[in-house]
């Protein structure tokens, strides 16, 4: 069962969901844009999070800063990173020393500028993030030109009728950031993936194992 935590750090307070099945490895999966009702009970976030804990992961889902009960305003996604940051550090503390991050659409777009060139973390955090899985990164609707580089990223999912996600353009930011990240491509899928979650958490399924 999942239990309601809190992180605290500087002056936010994030709500956040945390799922226990190992002690060891974690995912955090962060979740689409606030301004457009993103919040960490979206489906596809919670079909990532299932697919890892069925994996053996222990999962955390938070509400980044300004979303359901977590204090603070949105930040354009500056303040956001600091979140990632945190749930991080928490996890980091409690002893896991695998962490995953996991990022849909918005969330995947904070995520890679958490992992940016070399990854944009305290050394003692950067240490424990052993890979980086975006879900519809959304490249057709917001920056990733500022990103050189990309690392630790193993696996990138999208659909192929996703228009702001499209193809194309993150076939073409692969080859920018020099990674050799796993694509997969479900056909007839969507942004939301309305009629694909299942595909979703097969590939992922796939993927851990």
């Amino acid at each position: 069962m999942e239990n309601l935590i809190e992180i605290n750090f500087e002056h936010v307070c994030l709500e956040g969901l945390i799922h226990k099945k190992s002690d060891q490895k974690a995912v955090i999966v962060c979740h689409p844009h606030p301004l457009y009702g993103g919040s960490m009970d979206n489906p596809v976030v919670t079909a990532v999070a299932d697919s890892f804990f069925v994996k053996g992961y222990t999962t955390l889902r938070f509400n980044f800063r300004g979303v359901g009960n977590s204090t603070g305003a949105f930040d354009d996604g500056v303040g956001e990173q600091d979140d990632v940051r945190a749930a991080t550090a928490m996890l980091v503390k409690d002893g896991f020393k695998k962490i995953v991050l996991a990022g849909y659409s918005f969330g995947a777009w904070i995520n890679t500028q958490v992992m940016a060139d070399g990854c944009n973390m305290p050394d003692h955090l950067a240490a424990h993030i052993a890979d980086h899985i975006m879900v519809s990164p959304p490249v057709g609707f917001m920056r990733f030109d500022d990103i050189d580089t990309l690392c630790r990223t193993g696996l990138i999912i999208c659909g192929d009728c996703d228009e702001y996600a499209p193809v194309p353009m993150i076939e073409t930011c692969i080859k920018k950031w020099r990674i050799s990240s796993r694509l997969e491509i479900i056909k007839n899928g969507d942004h939301f993936y309305s009629a694909s979650l299942g595909t979703l958490r097969k590939i992922l399924e796939d993927y851990l194992s």
